[in-house]
């Protein structure tokens, strides 16, 4: 079972800069706008890029509307690289529920 973590609790995260968002959108939704300081590693290239995800911080997973980033946090959960301390966490409503600001391009 994956652990939700909506968006109001992704921005503090965000605000006290102790998170990683990982996007998991194509390309070109993540350019149009995506959470400030994510990174994007679209769902069919997670399995070869997982090793990109920065362990340390709470990991995030966001995609359009919350369900696809269950099965990426899962996914990213189950990486031999994942401490027994990192967490793993899908956010809740995805992009669709995300009402603060988005940065676009490769910012």
């Amino acid at each position: 079972m994956v652990d939700e973590i909506t968006p109001d609790e992704v921005k503090a995260k965000l605000d006290e800069d102790g998170v990683q968002v990982v996007d998991i959108r194509p390309p070109a939704e993540f350019e149009a706008g995506h959470i400030p300081g994510a990174i994007n590693i679209p769902m069919s290239e997670l399995p070869s890029r997982v090793d990109e995800v920065e362990w340390g911080d709470d990991v995030i997973v966001a995609c359009p509307i919350g369900q696809s980033s269950v099965q990426a946090a899962r996914l990213i959960g189950s990486f031999e690289g994942v401490g027994e301390d990192d967490e793993v966490r899908s956010m809740a409503g995805g992009y669709q529920d995300w009402e603060y600001e988005l940065e676009t391009g490769d910012e």
